[in-house]
């Protein structure tokens, strides 16, 4: 498999549906709901997310037979070929759907290579806002906008990032107890909270404003992101050195054979201390 290779048709994708988006940004799109979760964030589509898929699917499509590669993205059924194939590209055309029609910064593009096993090889996000790209490949790094990334801790704070507001989060007294040990643990002053954008750009957040963390815990019911709005972030994390894991800390189940959502073990992606 030519990582290399792979990972620069994945970031021109990203670029490409980057380029729709910010076409769209300060426009009045059309909002429609699709059958998908229990969420108003996995309902919502627009012409933009078709748009970046289609946008994305022509850079793509090529690989599929010249790899043998599977495909599982968010506005196209998923056809089980992720099961049968070694590898398939897992892609989110715009995460953040809310966010990008409340006209505030949280959406980006997501696109990711895994292998069946769940393991994450390829990892590239771009986020339209600040034009700002970042990628990953197994055994070669990250890089933000194609410089080798280092990250560094600036706050004295705890940085809890997630996609609803603290107080609006169900178990509210066991996170606040999760956060409050973080925080006597690593001997920061206290808890900021960052709120509002999708799961893709949370986690990047988590990158930039160390330490940081953002969590969700195991639930029944159906939601809590999908595959495509953590595989590429995972592969970001992991060449970082960072964890990003299921709520008890073991490997994210990257290929579900039940579904595309994540709600059966939550998540936990973590940028607390540094070596």
């Amino acid at each position: 498999m030519d990582l290399v290779q792979l990972t620069d048709i994945a970031i021109k994708a990203a670029l490409s549906a980057g380029k729709v988006i910010q076409q769209h940004m300060n426009r009045d799109v059309h909002v429609e709901k699709k059958e998908y979760g229990t969420s108003l964030a996995a309902q919502v589509v627009t012409e933009v997310d078709r748009a970046c898929e289609t946008a994305i699917l022509t850079h793509i499509l090529s690989t599929r037979e010249k790899f043998g590669l599977a495909l599982l993205s968010e506005e196209t059924e998923d056809d089980g070929s992720r099961f049968q194939e070694d590898y398939f590209w897992c892609i989110d055309p715009m995460d953040g759907t809310l966010a990008f029609i409340n006209k505030r910064p949280g959406f980006s593009v997501s696109i990711a290579l895994v292998s069946k096993d769940g393991t994450p090889y390829i990892g590239v996000v771009f986020d339209p806002s600040t034009d700002t790209l970042y990628h990953a490949s197994k055994g070669n790094g990250a890089y933000k906008n194609g410089i080798p990334w280092k990250i560094k801790h600036s706050n004295d704070h705890l940085t809890y990032v997630t996609d609803r507001r603290l107080k609006d989060t169900p178990r509210l007294a066991d996170l606040e107890d999760l956060l409050a040990k973080q925080v006597m643990n690593l001997g920061l002053s206290g808890i900021q909270e960052m709120a509002g954008g999708g799961s893709v750009l949370n986690a990047i957040r988590v990158l930039e404003n160390g330490p940081a963390c953002m969590l969700k815990f195991p639930k029944k019911k159906k939601g809590g992101g999908s595959i495509w709005d953590f595989a590429a972030t995972a592969c970001i994390f992991q060449e970082l050195g960072l964890p990003a894991t299921n709520f008890a800390g073991d490997s994210l189940d990257l290929n579900k054979k039940d579904g595309a959502f994540m709600n059966h073990q939550g998540i936990f992606y973590a940028n607390l201390s540094l070596d």
